[in-house]
């Protein structure tokens, strides 16, 4: 019941800023757009024509992925920031639910609006190329859940690096294109990134939603990785941030910026 009435709140939280800042909200839903727009108009202009469907289609989900990563690990960092900013990161530490508590709960809230954001920028760029992705809700729910607790460890780990670091707004803006890297490289080109957080994941989902991919069809090898990466991430992440927590509560960093 207390991680519902949090959960709630967070979610009321995060909708009452976007919908207060609606105009922020617009423009960055605009710039991921228009970010998509370059990539497709960059292939029509310079790609291979008879490949130019499969290119489309694989920049839709991969540019998609990558909106849903900046949102869910960049954020937590920036909400840290702005924490410290306003005066309130003590306070957060003095509730009995505990800061991390509150920070997990923040990111499944930011996915929850997040992906509605997701699902809309699916549908334009799917209505602005005529490009139609197979969308099994199925095969794909597993998928992503076990992809956002990877998600999830590696926004913990960033979380607890502002609390100590405070200022790292320029390695949160490095660290976009770090993850536009990771999702949009395929794991043919590298094998290796299969064991990164969140990789497996998307490229299983450009496998479901390109090459109609099924839930029952997917290797179980697959399958383990993604759960090993979701227990590892995740549970690195939380002892990443409890660590940091620690640190700057010794250190009396909590009601400082």
């Amino acid at each position: 019941m207390r991680w519902y009435i949090l959960l709630k709140t967070n979610v009321r939280k995060e909708y009452i800023e976007l919908k207060r800042y609606l105009p922020n909200t617009i423009a960055m839903l605009l710039t991921f757009y228009f970010i998509f727009l370059a990539m497709f108009l960059g292939i029509q202009v310079i790609g291979d024509p008879g490949a130019q469907d499969v290119n489309t289609q694989y920049i839709i989900v991969n540019y998609v992925f990558w909106f849903l990563t900046v949102m869910v690990i960049n954020q937590i960092g920036f909400d840290i920031i702005n924490e410290s900013m306003r005066g309130t990161l003590e306070q957060l530490a003095m509730s009995p639910m505990g800061i991390w508590r509150i920070m997990t709960a923040r990111l499944v809230a930011t996915t929850i609006l997040n992906f509605i954001i997701v699902v809309i920028l699916l549908l334009m760029s799917m209505l602005t190329t005529g490009q139609w992705l197979n969308i099994d809700v199925v095969t794909i729910i597993p998928i992503l859940v076990l992809t956002l607790f990877s998600m999830y460890g590696l926004g913990l780990i960033i979380a607890g690096i502002s609390i100590v670091l405070k200022q790292v707004q320029a390695f949160l803006q490095i660290l976009q294109f770090i993850l536009m890297g990771l999702t949009f490289i395929p794991l043919s080109v590298a094998p290796i990134l299969s064991f990164f957080p969140f990789v497996k994941g998307v490229d299983l989902m450009r496998s479901v939603m390109i090459e109609g991919l099924t839930l029952s069809s997917i290797n179980l090898g697959d399958i383990a990785i993604l759960l090993i990466n979701a227990i590892i991430y995740f549970t690195l992440g939380l002892a990443t941030f409890l660590c940091c927590e620690r640190i700057a509560m010794k250190k009396g960093l909590l009601a400082q910026y």
